[in-house]
């Protein structure tokens, strides 16, 4: 089998236009299944512009892969249904709805039974949530929050998770949480994922691959091996900065988001 017939997901010259000037610069990424990989950079990157490309809710430029098929034409709506879930920046969970209904809106093309099923998988995942299936989502903590956006995208049996900022505005202990709870996800299920993150640290832990973006451009790449250690995540941040490592007063801030 091909390299290019592994990859669940192939993006090819992908450019997002935001008004007059791109934001993002035909930039090119594949994810094999059941495999980790994550966008790293700043806000403004072009991280989730990238993301929300791919799920079919940005108009966009270039070439999405599916599973072999091109799907670059295709709605948000087929999009889903073939098998790619989004999970928005900063949830987007219906605060008034109850924890049990917000689950309903990730699988309500499903028949009832199978929904039940797939309900009770994801609650096993979260048990933070599972008894607080009829109270409002938005009375639950941003990290229980987050848990439930997350089960809201399971609850499609998704085969590509893209995943915007899932650590956004959490404590550093939730955000362990999190992610320990994805790694266990991504184990059973064996579902793909591409996710967007500021942290390179959290990024770390679940990601084999990664590419940094830098101005709507992929500036660097990176393996499960350099992911890990100290060495990779200097070059990642020494991809980020580029030419501008000289202007200090840029570079002490522009880096504070790698060392969370």
């Amino acid at each position: 089998m091909s390299e290019a017939a592994s990859n669940l997901l192939q993006v090819e010259d992908l450019t997002v236009r935001y008004g007059a000037g791109p934001v993002v610069h035909g930039i090119a990424l594949d994810v094999p299944g059941a495999t980790v990989a994550a966008l790293l950079g700043a806000n403004g990157a072009g991280k989730s512009s990238t993301l929300r490309a791919i799920a079919g809710l940005e108009p966009a430029q270039g070439r999405v892969r599916f599973d072999g098929e091109d799907i670059s034409g295709w709605s948000s709506a087929r999009r889903f249904r073939a098998g790619i879930a989004y999970v928005p920046e900063g949830r987007a969970i219906v605060t008034d709805l109850s924890v049990a209904d917000n689950l309903t809106l990730g699988s309500y093309f499903v028949e009832a039974s199978v929904r039940a099923k797939r309900r009770q998988v994801v609650l096993d995942f979260f048990p933070e949530i599972a008894n607080r299936l009829k109270s409002p989502a938005g009375l639950l903590s941003g990290g229980e929050q987050q848990m439930l956006a997350i089960g809201r995208g399971l609850m499609s049996a998704p085969r590509l998770l893209l995943l915007d900022e899932p650590s956004l505005g959490l404590a550093p202990l939730l955000v362990a949480r999190v992610y320990e709870r994805l790694a266990l996800i991504q184990k059973e299920q064996k579902l793909a994922a591409l996710l967007v993150e500021q942290s390179f640290h959290a990024a770390a832990k679940l990601a084999a691959r990664a590419w940094v973006m830098r101005h709507g451009h992929i500036v660097g790449e990176l393996d499960a091996h350099s992911l890990r250690t100290r060495e990779g995540r200097q070059q990642a941040i020494d991809a980020y900065l580029g030419a501008r490592q000289d202007e200090s007063a840029n570079a002490s801030r522009e880096t504070q988001s790698w060392a969370v």
